[in-house]
């Protein structure tokens, strides 16, 4: 009965399908929401979509909203969304009919007020500087006089122009441009790859590597500047090895990219002024320097020309310092002839000493007494050989004719000791003989050294021997008185001779009759006298 009842009811509602509905809803809620504007925290960002779109959802303390901000939207955002920042968005509420979700379509976001953004720069400010990125010890000093400056910035703005101007006034030196967006969603990424690829160039390389970098953007609101808040873009600036200049904004304008450079510029206009000095100041310095230069090295020379002269004068003249080398020189010269004559004169009285020892008599005493003891050896030798040979003999033929009676096996030792006997007889004969050779050759030597030193061969030479009455040699002219009677002996005979007055020769005195001389015997010893 409830069953019949149900079906037979009649309804006057209208019948939907899913589809239509779901875009009834759409319809209805994009009228009635066609611009919102909604203040909640970003939750879950996790950055575009490999499409370009951005997915996330704002929420508050008791509600929740999905968000989508389009490839287009996000693009001419001023700043990049990040997880937990409160913002302002305005778009419009639309549902998601296959889902049955509603959800806003963002069409510009921005921060919910200045200290929110503040908080964040705070907090990331933090967080990098416990890393290590803003310590003053990994600031390095700027280059004085820089080559090749980097530039990094807008090729439009007025900030490039101004740097240009900036550095042709003051120093002007080659600039490299990389230009790069200055705001905008992926300025901070361009940035931050226009470091690396300063960075990257190789030195001497077709495009010349900078010796400072500068970072420049005009000035501008907070959420103008946020690209160089980015993490990405200071953390580049930290890792520079080319001293960078950070020069964002205004002079009250700071940013993150401020505490990691190297140096903070004011303006862009002061980081012209801070890279490079000015080149007039310069040449007026070193113009001045170049002048004091020369004056410094004038004086000195000044004063050296003055040292100089005065040590001139201190100095003695030539004459005055050879004067005494040239008086110990002719006092030399003067006596070197008497020092010939004295040093001859001495060499002659020593030779005269020397000979005097050499006189043929005791060379002749001599070689008569090593004959005699020769002679004397020979014969004690010839004796004791003899006895030795008759006492050999005996011993032999004592044991010969001892032996006589010993069997017959022992005859052969005795032939070979009489063969040995034999053998020790004829090497003792052999040395005796050997012994007189040597001993005749030892005073055929010295025969020889005595006929050296024999007057005689001096008397074949053309002298003569000159004596006095009793036989004995006169050596110096003042032994000879007049009318001494001398005896010249020449080498074939000696002939007499008489002294005449003051040196006379004999022809000029009274001849004498003189008793002719024998030759003096040639077996005779002959005496030494004076070669001179």
């Amino acid at each position: 009965m409830n069953s019949f009842f149900d079906s037979a009811s009649p309804s006057n509602l209208a019948e939907y399908s899913v589809s239509e509905l779901s875009g009834s809803i759409k319809r209805t809620v994009e009228q009635a929401f066609d611009q919102v504007r909604v203040r909640g925290e970003i939750s879950g960002y996790r950055g575009p979509h490999s499409s370009g779109h951005a997915y996330f959802s704002l929420k508050d303390d008791r509600a929740r909203i999905d968000a989508v901000i389009w490839k287009g939207a996000f693009s001419r955002l001023k700043f990049r969304p990040e997880e937990g920042m409160e913002v302002i968005a305005t778009g419009k509420v639309t549902t998601f009919p296959g889902s049955s979700k509603y959800q806003i379509v963002i069409e510009s976001l921005e921060p919910a007020g200045a200290g929110a953004l503040m908080a964040l720069i705070d907090e990331r400010k933090r967080k990098l500087a416990a890393e290590g990125l803003f310590d003053a010890g990994r600031k390095r000093p700027l280059p004085y006089m820089p080559k090749v400056i980097g530039v990094v910035t807008s090729p439009t703005g007025a900030v490039i122009r101004d740097i240009l101007h900036r550095i042709a006034d003051r120093f002007p030196v080659h600039i490299v441009v990389w230009p790069v967006r200055v705001q905008g969603d992926g300025s901070g990424d361009e940035v931050a790859a226009a470091i690396q690829g300063f960075n990257a160039l190789a030195i001497g390389g077709p495009i010349p590597r900078p010796d400072v970098l500068i970072v420049a953007r005009g000035g501008g609101s907070l959420e103008d500047l946020w690209s160089f808040n980015d993490e990405v873009v200071v953390r580049a600036a930290a890792a520079s090895d080319i001293p960078l200049i950070s020069a964002v904004g205004h002079e009250t304008d700071w940013t993150l990219i401020d505490y990691a450079a190297d140096h903070r510029a004011p303006t862009p206009t002061g980081a012209a002024e801070m890279a490079v000095p000015v080149k007039a100041d310069l040449e007026a310095e070193v113009s001045a320097l170049s002048a004091r230069l020369k004056a410094a090295v004038a004086r000195q020379m000044e004063n050296r020309r003055q040292e100089l002269r005065s040590l001139a004068r201190a100095l003695p003249s030539l004459d005055q310092l050879l004067a005494l080398p040239r008086r110990r020189f002719d006092e030399a010269s003067a006596g070197l002839g008497r020092g010939l004559q004295m040093n001859t004169t001495n060499k002659r009285r020593a030779f005269e000493r020397i000979a005097a020892h050499l006189r043929s008599d005791l060379l002749t005493t001599r070689i008569s007494d090593r004959r005699r003891h020769l002679s004397e050896a020979m014969n004690r030798a010839e004796r004791i050989v003899e006895r030795q040979v008759h006492r050999g003999q005996s011993r032999v033929s004592a044991a010969d004719a001892s032996l006589r009676a010993l069997p017959s096996r022992l005859i052969g030792q005795i032939h070979r000791a009489s063969d040995r006997v034999a053998g020790l007889r004829a090497r003792s004969d052999a040395a005796i003989a050997g012994e007189m050779r040597r001993l005749k050759g030892v005073l055929v030597a010295q025969d020889r050294v005595l006929q050296s030193l024999s007057y005689r061969n001096v008397l074949k030479r053309g002298f003569a021997l000159v004596r006095d009455g009793a036989g004995r040699p006169v050596k110096q002219a003042a032994a000879v008185e007049p009318g001494m009677a001398l005896s010249l002996e020449f080498v074939d005979g000696s002939v007499s001779a008489v002294a005449g007055e003051g040196g006379a020769p004999p022809s000029q005195q009274e001849p004498k009759k003189r008793s002719p001389r024998s030759p003096e015997p040639a077996s005779g010893p002959p005496k030494q006298g004076s070669l001179f």
